[in-house]
């Protein structure tokens, strides 16, 4: 029996080691050798293609890895673009709540029909076309168009809005409307017949209809520029309502205005009565103009004020 040794340097590691025995092991039992060669055969592939499965799952993950941030960055670009929109949705709606407010006031100074003009509800749309998805860039170049809209829209409002205010102002300050409520004319202005048996005599305003207490209106904005008693009229009311207009009240029971006081057109100046020269409770109505007297009756059809007429008291 002969033996074969190997000397081995250290280096060669495992594998020159494996040889060695598997040489010693073929010269004394060759079958032993083959199988010895087939199994390391074995040993040496199972651990190449675990080496490969890990190398493999290594770089796939690494691709998982890359992919999750790349979709992340894709959701954060996304939210950016969605948070974008809705602070653009958000000016849209503020600009749409100024536009119906707007509009409402408009409605009311215009003095326009309740639902002649909706800004609450929206309009009715259609369309036979078939829906598709919209591009982003559609979308903000939809909602620029709209907001140029709404500030025109709003310039174009505004513009209105000061026209009315102002015609507002100048029809609050002519005296157009009727100083007492739901009453009528009992008698007009110009020359007439005396109540007191005196002939003729020229009668100043003209007298509404009313019962001791009933409430005496400011016909106009204005200040009060004299409450007391004067001869003839009792306790009077006069009103300055600016270019040149001045209104008064007479006959009343009592006045509930001072000298300097700011009135608004519908404002409460005195109570009705029939103090100084009088036959019954009434409201004695006069209007001057740049200091001449005129006939309030051309104001009062303008404010649709009641222009009935009835035989007069005084």
């Amino acid at each position: 029996m002969s033996y074969k040794f190997i000397v081995r340097n250290p280096r060669d590691g495992r594998a020159n080691g494996i040889k060695g025995r598997i040489g010693a092991i073929a010269t004394q039992r060759p079958g032993l050798a083959f199988a010895a060669v087939l199994a390391t055969g074995v040993l040496f592939g199972t651990g190449a293609g675990v080496a490969i499965g890990m190398a493999n799952a290594q770089h796939t993950e690494a691709q998982l890895a890359r992919q999750q941030e790349e979709l992340e960055q894709v959701r954060r670009q996304s939210q950016k673009e969605i948070n974008a929109l809705a602070a653009r949705l958000g000016e849209l709606q503020a600009q749409a709540n100024r536009l119906n407010a707007l509009g409402e006031r408009l409605t009311e100074a215009g003095k326009l029909e309740d639902g002649e003009f909706d800004f609450q509800g929206a309009p009715g749309q259609g369309g036979g076309g078939v829906a598709g998805d919209m591009p982003l860039e559609d979308l903000v170049a939809g909602l620029d168009e709209v907001q140029g809209q709404f500030e025109a829209s709003g310039r174009q409002l505004s513009v209105m809005e000061s026209l009315l205010f102002d015609r507002q102002l100048e029809t609050n300050a002519l005296p157009v409307r009727s100083p007492v409520r739901r009453s009528y004319i009992t008698s007009g202005f110009g020359n007439r017949a005396d109540p007191f048996g005196r002939g003729r005599a020229m009668h100043k305003g003209i007298d509404f209809h009313a019962n001791v207490g009933d409430p005496v209106l400011a016909v106009a904005d204005g200040v009060v520029s004299y409450a007391g008693t004067r001869s003839g009229y009792g306790n009077t009311v006069e009103v300055d309502h600016g270019n040149g207009y001045v209104t008064r009240y007479a006959h009343n029971s009592r006045l509930s205005v001072k000298v300097g006081d700011l009135v608004r057109a519908g404002e409460q100046v005195a109570k009705a009565g029939s103090t100084g020269r009088s036959t019954g409770a009434h409201v004695h109505f006069e209007v001057w103009e740049n200091g001449r007297v005129v006939n309030p009756r051309k104001f009062l059809a303008d404010g649709r004020a009641p222009v009935n007429e009835r035989r007069g008291r005084g």
